[in-house]
């Protein structure tokens, strides 16, 4: 039997290759003779770099670039050839702020316009640019504003990985929808909209292109409408994307059964990310979605997937819980039950 192993990281615990190989241990304690194939996957958010530099057969490198507060900050990024593997979190995620640091009226993407950079100067001419877990709402002004960014990229080809398609202006824009949970006041997120909307007019005089309304403008505080018009870079499904360079179709098809996961699984997770990508591409081989912590159960049953299965126990601790060594213990002996469970 060949299960075909194929989770998210585990958010401030576990990377996606160390969930895997954790589920794979905990298979291969069950049933030895079993094929356990772990392939670690991303959605364009955390760990993006990492499974695709690993895809493609590249090597991580890094930069010292400006963090969204302006300080000296070390961006990992990765390199297969002239392709360029990166996120734009390394240089303006929220982990790279304290919780009392986290103010979009101030914060900003200078630091992603120094590491496009870097990468282009180490001779890539592809960009594969992962847009999610940023802290800034600048729309991707600081960005722009970095000295020959623009005159350096003209004619690279450019990707943005965004399953995000919100706009830039309005009810469901980067102000109003992602800002508060970048730290932005209800009087902050208004003033972040005024701005946004002058950038719009800025975008639309200079490019011709109106970003107002363009789905995935709004993605990371509005990069993705720096990106789309300033840039020329294309918007593509991140998770879609991922799933067509680590070769997931071809080894589904060749499995009997798909395990995946994330930290917790809800609602959200049907937008997008790892295990709904997983799940829809998986064509008739069963998916198990094995993650941290599930809620909405109804909602993810109907979606289609096989079992749900939350392997942290409920009455024990997050913190604990968010230990590596516990979570990748409680992945395998979980697994192992599961599969030991199983009938074959």
């Amino acid at each position: 039997m060949t299960i075909l192993i194929a989770p998210d990281s585990f958010k401030d615990c576990l990377s996606a290759r160390e969930v895997a190989e954790a589920m794979a241990s905990g298979i291969r304690e069950a049933h030895p003779e079993a094929r356990a194939e772990p392939l670690p996957l991303a959605d364009g958010g955390e760990g993006t770099v990492e499974v695709l530099t690993e895809a493609l057969g590249g090597s991580i490198r890094s930069a010292t670039v400006s963090d969204p507060l302006g300080r000296a900050v070390t961006a990992r990024f990765g390199i297969a050839g002239d392709t360029a593997i990166l996120e734009v979190a390394a240089a303006c995620g929220l982990p790279l702020l304290s919780p009392s640091e986290r103010h979009p009226l101030e914060t900003t993407t200078r630091g992603v316009g120094e590491l496009l950079l870097a990468a282009h100067q180490a001779g890539c001419t592809r960009f594969l640019i992962g847009l999610g877990g940023s802290a800034t709402c600048d729309g991707g002004t600081g960005m722009l504003a970095v000295p020959g960014l623009r005159e350096a990229l003209r004619g690279c080809d450019i990707e943005i990985l965004c399953d995000v398609d919100n706009p830039l202006l309005g009810p469901n824009g980067a102000a109003r929808v992602f800002a508060p949970q970048k730290g932005a006041s209800l009087q902050e997120v208004e003033i972040l909209e005024e701005r946004m909307r002058a950038f719009a007019a800025r975008t639309q005089k200079r490019t011709g292109i109106a970003v107002a309304d363009l789905p995935g403008a709004g993605a990371a505080g509005g990069l993705g409408a720096a990106f789309m018009a300033w840039l020329g870079a294309r918007r593509v499904s991140g998770i879609g994307r991922v799933l067509e360079l680590t070769g997931f179709r071809e080894k589904a098809a060749g499995a009997d059964l798909i395990l995946t996961g994330e930290g917790r699984s809800d609602r959200q997770t049907l937008s997008g990310k790892v295990p709904i990508g997983v799940l829809r591409a998986a064509g008739s081989t069963p998916v198990w979605l094995v993650s941290g912590a599930i809620r909405d159960e109804a909602a993810l049953r109907e979606a289609g997937f096989a079992r749900l299965v939350a392997v942290t126990p409920p009455d024990l601790p997050l913190a604990e819980a968010l230990r590596p060594d516990v979570a990748c213990r409680l992945l395998q002996e979980t697994v192992k039950k599961l599969y030991l469970c199983e009938p074959r």
